[in-house]
């Protein structure tokens, strides 16, 4: 909403500046974008009359023009315009003027003719040209005959003006007008308001035989009102009048529309004007479009209907959109004589629905899909018909068509003064707050200690109590309320163990190189397939949604692997070779019997190509073993230390590049390489590991806690060990093994080395294993760490059938 401040200054005696108002008006809850001052920076422009035009001596695109400016002698200008006629009365920029953008204006020749001035065009004077009527939008301005000679001309335009730029909330329809704006200022300044009473003078001639309306369909149209004016004349509008237009950025167009502009924005009202002799009989219909009608708006453009649309019709058929658009054929056109004004109720959920599905957005349904007052019908078009008399002539029928089947009348809200402190934490008098309500146009009844406050229809966003408490709040100035600490029962903020076990996955997972994403949970059924799951796979049972965007986000996902493979594969394509990423969501298993599917959080990390080096690190392949690295470390820094990583067969992964993840029998996930065929489905140029834990379940374990303990004062001591194996025993069996044997002495056991070869019997595997022994009481003897050594030896032999390699 854009509000003139000069226009506003017709309703209420405002004595503040333009930028002081637009602070008050945020302030109270209307907040203001910007000051616009058009005019600002450009001087020495005044109105000129055009006394005579001669062709230029040397140029034939120019002409030398004699302007009177009502400074004595007139001025000598040259001019490329070719719209320009003697008598024309135009803006002229003196010698030293200033223009829009900072253009100054000096005494020159141009092809050896002095000229001591320019004509100026709109966009000179930084007005904007959709906003100009056709004969001023090229060229020089044209302004009226009747403008005097030497006045500033940014006067006349209407850009010695500030504007306002209001950016409202949906709730504050009524504030879509400048009698809306000005009863906030003139509540908050405790100024008087001062509104419009039209009382157009009428002819002897009756409306009753002439105009008849009936609302066949009353629940989207509960009022209609409707006024004849006969014999006017169409022509351009005064300046005063597109100067308001433009300053709200509506293009005038002719003095009848415009007036209908003009009133709208003024009372937020929308009309509409019908060339009365093309309405059949003068009978109005409202009624629900038919299914596939069609009709041709204003614009030209042939609209097709649909049943839940509202149309303006008579006999023959539409003759507008309701609420949105007029109809080509009875639009008010330069042969038009008799004009019928129209002035509705429309439902805002029908017009809403009607001008998205025609594509059609105006400032008349910008209106009624916020609310208009219903009891402002008949004012609005009395207003405009008073206007139209004044600008176009003509006489008013007497009369008026008011179809209005269920008066709505105003609502009456009780409001508890000492609950207005209460909740505002301030101590308002009582005569204050009835005060408030007063300047607010509310009218206020005493009832005991309570105040009955009614409510005018212009503002249906007041429906209780808590409603009038915002209003004084918003009046009474949130700036003077008090600022004041909480009080009563506090609790400290703190995470749950779930929300704090996310973090530190984050955390860890972040710490080992990896990139955390944000994926849709929508995908495509596909990815089934790309991800080899065979034909009877849980996890093919998906959510489909009933109305998806596309087909590619048709399923909610129940894995959560191939999102991230698809960020992968974008990257790849865009030549980043090298990617860790991860992702922590939730995927969504169906329920038998239940409308909503199980939703279970798992964390997912996949990685392709090489890590690259860094200062103190060398590159690493991103391959199996480093992505087991990084479950190991994610689940010891959670405080798992007991994990067990076994073989495992999984359609998506490679067949012998893959191991389950458990704890206490627990299955929790599962990592690896990607099966060959995944990699090729999502066309990586390499092969690319992924880990993928049922978070879930990790939540069910239970966490050890965490025990510090000081540095160990004695030494340790370190033994290195080297088996022979058959090649199926798993190192982790080993390692177990090797753990019991050692008992508390045992701190660390870790395989460095395995070796297969010329000096190892086929089918067996060297294994070198290290050992760290260290006693938190005192210094282990060579008896001690021999007698631990022997018995890992043994267990070895007895469990596993490994041999002390010679």
């Amino acid at each position: 909403m854009r509000v003139s401040y000069q226009w506003l200054r017709e309703y209420v005696d405002v004595d503040i500046s333009p930028r002081e108002l637009a602070e008050r008006l945020t302030l109270a809850g209307l907040a203001v974008d910007a000051v616009d001052e058009p005019g600002a920076g450009i001087e020495k422009v005044v109105t000129g009359r055009i006394l005579k035009i001669e062709k230029h001596p040397n140029a034939d695109k120019l002409v030398v023009c004699t302007v009177d400016v009502g400074q004595g002698e007139p001025l000598q200008i040259v001019t490329g315009a070719t719209n320009v006629r003697a008598g024309h009365v135009v803006p002229v920029a003196l010698e030293g003027a200033k223009l829009a953008g900072g253009l100054q204006i000096k005494r020159s020749k141009l092809r050896g003719v002095e000229s001591r001035g320019m004509l100026c065009s709109g966009q000179e004077l930084g007005m904007e040209t959709k906003l100009l009527t056709p004969e001023m939008a090229h060229g020089v301005l044209i302004l009226p005959e009747n403008v005097a000679v030497g006045v500033d001309a940014r006067e006349v335009l209407g850009l010695n003006d500030a504007v306002l730029e209001l950016d409202l909330t949906p709730n504050r329809g009524d504030a879509l007008s400048m009698v809306g704006v000005a009863r906030e200022v003139a509540a908050l300044l405790n100024k008087e308001l001062k509104m419009p009473n039209p009382q157009p003078a009428e002819s002897e001639e009756k409306i009753d035989r002439q105009v008849r309306v009936d609302i066949q369909a009353p629940d989207l149209c509960r009022r209609y009102v409707a006024r004849l004016i006969k014999g006017i004349k169409i022509g351009p509008s005064p300046m005063w009048l597109q100067n308001r237009l433009r300053a709200a950025g509506v293009r005038p167009i002719n003095n009848v529309v415009d007036v209908t502009n003009y009133v709208m924005l003024e009372l937020g009202q929308p009309l509409h004007a019908f060339d009365y002799d093309k309405i059949n009989n003068g009978h109005i219909i409202v009624r629900r479009a038919a299914e596939g009608e069609k009709t041709v708006s204003l614009d030209g453009v042939e609209r097709t209907l649909s049943a839940d649309m509202l149309v303006i019709a008579d006999a023959a058929g539409p003759v507008a959109v309701a609420g949105v658009m007029g109809g080509q054929d009875s639009e008010v056109t330069e042969a038009t004589v008799n004009v019928l004004i129209e002035s509705a109720y429309f439902h805002p959920t029908c017009v809403r629905r009607t001008s998205k599905g025609l594509g059609l957005r105006s400032e008349s349904s910008l209106r009624f899909e916020k609310g208009v007052d219903i009891n402002g019908c008949l004012k609005a078009a009395e207003r405009a018909v008073e206007l139209i008399r004044q600008l176009a002539g003509g006489t008013v029928v007497a009369g008026v068509v008011d179809n209005f089947p269920r008066p709505v009348t105003e609502k009456t809200v009780s409001l508890r003064p000492w609950r207005v402190n209460r909740v505002l934490g301030v101590d308002i008098p009582r005569q204050d707050i009835v005060d408030i309500m007063q300047r607010l146009q509310f009218r206020v009844q005493e009832q005991g200690d309570d105040l009955l406050v009614t409510v005018p229809t212009c503002r249906p966003d007041i429906t209780g109590e808590w409603d009038l408490v915002e209003e004084v709040a918003r009046i009474y100035g949130f700036d003077r309320i008090p600022e004041t600490l909480p009080f009563g029962a506090s609790t400290q903020g703190r995470r749950t163990p779930e929300q704090q076990l996310l973090w530190e996955i984050r955390d860890v997972m972040t710490a080992c190189g990896f990139y955390e994403t944000v994926t849709y949970s929508f995908v495509h059924p596909r990815i089934f397939d790309l991800m080899n799951l065979p034909a009877d796979s849980p996890f093919r049972n998906a959510v489909r949604l009933q109305n998806p965007l596309s087909e590619e986000q048709s399923v909610m996902r129940t894995v959560l692997v191939p999102s991230l493979l698809e960020v992968l594969q974008r990257n790849l394509h865009r030549q980043v070779q090298y990617g860790a990423l991860f992702e922590i969501a939730r995927v969504f298993y169906p329920v038998e019997g239940q409308a909503l599917p199980e939703e279970v959080p798992v964390l997912a990390a996949v990685a392709v190509g090489q890590r690259p080096r860094t200062w103190n690190q060398p590159a690493l392949p991103m391959d199996f073993f480093f992505m087991k690295g990084v479950a190991e470390q994610l689940l010891a820094s959670l405080g798992f230390t007991e994990t067990v990583f076994a073989r495992h067969q999984d359609p998506s992964f490679h067949p012998g590049r893959c191991a389950r993840i458990e704890i206490n029998g627990q299955l929790l996930g599962v990592v690896g390489e990607l099966h060959p065929d995944v990699i090729e489905n999502y066309e990586l140029s390499q092969r690319a590991v992924a880990l993928k834990l049922d978070l879930r379940q990790l939540i069910l374990v239970k966490r050890p806690i965490k025990q510090y303990r000081g540095l160990p004062k004695f030494p340790l001591v370190e033994r290195d060990l080297a088996v022979l194996v058959k090649q199926e025993v798993l190192a982790a069996e080993l390692l177990s093994v090797i753990k019991k044997a050692g008992g508390n002495l045992l701190k660390h056991a870790d395989i460095f080395d395995v070796y297969q070869g010329s000096q190892v019997p086929e089918g067996y595997k060297s294994v070198a294993i290290s050992m760290v022994f260290q006693a938190p009481d005192r210094t282990l003897t060579d008896e001690e760490i021999n007698d631990k050594m022997q018995r890992i030896t043994n267990s070895l032999t007895a469990q596993t059938g490994a041999v002390l390699r010679q």
